[in-house]
């Protein structure tokens, strides 16, 4: 049988997220010393997924703030269970203050899942704008339902509808491919939540060889392949990007 069939393989994988959902009660923000880095290098703006906090993102945040780049939480969107385009704003307001405070003038979003929605809209928004003070450079997704859940259309929660291959929103979001080629999706090759995959058309796909939808989070191949997203976006985008 293979491990994605097996029921104590899918038990684990909720456990894993349940563990994170307690930990996040008494671990409500990141850590101050994650705002400490290189400023020449891009910072790292965090997206979990629904229901998640920062903490989901906790494995990839301690090892890119290790490499030197500056990492920060979202405060403001709680447990996530806001609209994305609502979640959007609320994540704009915050590259608004990392500029003000912190004089951050580059990022990139490092997302899992929902997050990963809601950093498209927010690079959409940012160009639509024009005039932001931080640019996003690019968006590091793992496990997001770009193309939606066939799962999300049967559930009671409105919040988990959202995520229908037919609700307008993600339609939106779908059809809006001009910025898809900073977009670097990373994803298992078995995600439990998410079984039409999470290709997008015009990004950089990643399939990794592992299974699941919360404990992937921490595997170290994961881990590898969001290093490298960055340092691919970071180079791809950065300052003289493009110069000969």
């Amino acid at each position: 049988m293979k491990r994605a069939l097996r029921p104590w393989w899918w038990l684990l994988d909720y456990l894993y997220a349940g563990w994170r959902q307690l930990a996040a009660v008494f671990r409500r923000e990141a850590p101050r010393s994650y705002a400490q880095g290189d400023p020449a290098l891009p910072a790292i703006v965090l997206l979990p997924g629904v229901y998640e906090t920062w903490l989901f993102l906790e494995p990839a945040a301690k090892r890119l703030n290790a490499a030197g780049h500056r990492v920060f939480a979202v405060p403001g969107l709680g447990i996530n269970k806001r609209s994305i385009p609502e979640s959007a704003t609320i994540a704009s307001k915050l590259l608004a203050s990392l500029h003000a405070e912190h004089g951050v003038d580059r990022c990139l979003v490092v997302a899992h899942s929902k997050g990963g929605l809601i950093g498209k809209h927010l690079m959409l928004d940012s160009e639509a704008a024009g005039d932001h003070p931080v640019r996003i450079l690019g968006l590091v997704a793992i496990g997001t339902p770009f193309s939606g859940s066939i799962y999300a259309r049967y559930t009671l929660s409105r919040t988990i509808r959202h995520f229908s291959p037919t609700d307008a929103v993600l339609l939106s979001l779908k059809t809006q491919e001009a910025l898809n080629d900073r977009v670097v999706s990373i994803y298992p090759e078995f995600d439990p939540h998410i079984p039409g995959g999470s290709a997008l058309a015009g990004a950089l796909n990643i399939e990794v060889p592992v299974s699941g939808h919360f404990r992937t989070l921490r595997s170290r191949a994961v881990l590898d392949a969001v290093d490298e997203a960055v340092v691919h976006l970071a180079g791809a985008n950065g300052p003289n990007a493009g110069c000969s």
